[in-house]
């Protein structure tokens, strides 16, 4: 039987990995080393399954509730990142409901942090990555820590909560992100004192900053995971 043609998403998917390298190209890096996470959030199963058949792996959701409901729809070698602000009395419910959760990436205090150790060490499953969340753009409708205490939630991470991985920082900056490039400065100088602090090599502090109208900027900046939703699947879809 022929290959089933092409779809919209499939389409979009080739020409963002293509974006990356030619991105990664401009700084001498190698595109491997940036992480495409696309983000589907309202999406239909379909349409992620499309994206999957094509060999993506890395998909990422806003939502504990979306996510707990597509993932047992979907196969079991996603590997799941959950990008949106995560209240501490879902930890639990996100943990135990995804086992193939690859990566929190909006860790954003130590309360959250505490949650999602426990929620781990109660399943007895591998350390989950996570990403400790940093406010950049100093606006008061983004979540995350302020730059001066990333270090303070980076080492609590590290020290005190055995079940997690600190796997690096996340940010979303402004906007109008291609005249603000300093939201990503400000969050690549928080991995060198994050580095510093704990004695860890910058290679092992991932960078996920990067959304679909800015992900090439991005990585021209040094991130290695972006997050890219409608240029893949479309404009969100609310009900």
């Amino acid at each position: 039987m022929a290959r089933a043609a092409e779809t919209a998403a499939m389409v979009a998917l080739r020409n963002v990995v293509q974006r990356v390298q030619q991105a990664s190209d401009r700084v001498n890096r190698p595109a491997a080393q940036v992480r495409v996470v696309a983000v589907s959030k309202t999406k239909p199963v379909s349409v992620i399954q499309e994206v999957y058949d094509s060999g993506h792996r890395h998909f990422g959701e806003n939502y504990v509730q979306e996510l707990l409901e597509k993932a047992p729809q979907l196969p079991a070698d996603i590997q799941w990142h959950f990008v949106g602000h995560l209240q501490s009395n879902k930890a639990k419910a996100l943990v135990s409901g995804v086992p193939n959760l690859y990566m929190v990436e909006s860790v954003d205090s130590l309360k959250v942090a505490n949650h999602l150790d426990r929620a781990v060490s109660g399943l007895g499953r591998q350390p989950l990555r996570v990403l400790v969340q940093v406010n950049t753009s100093g606006e008061k409708s983004k979540f995350g820590v302020e730059p001066s205490e990333c270090v303070q939630l980076a080492k609590h991470v590290k020290k005190e909560c055995p079940n997690l991985q600190f796997s690096g920082l996340m940010t979303i900056g402004m906007l109008d992100y291609t005249s603000t490039p300093e939201n990503f400065q400000t969050l690549a100088s928080c991995r060198e004192k994050v580095c510093r602090e704990l004695d860890i090599p910058e290679h092992e502090c991932e960078l996920s900053m990067g959304m679909s109208s800015d992900f090439e900027n991005a990585i021209e900046m040094g991130s290695t995971n972006v997050r890219v939703g409608t240029t893949i699947f479309g404009p969100r879809e609310y009900t």
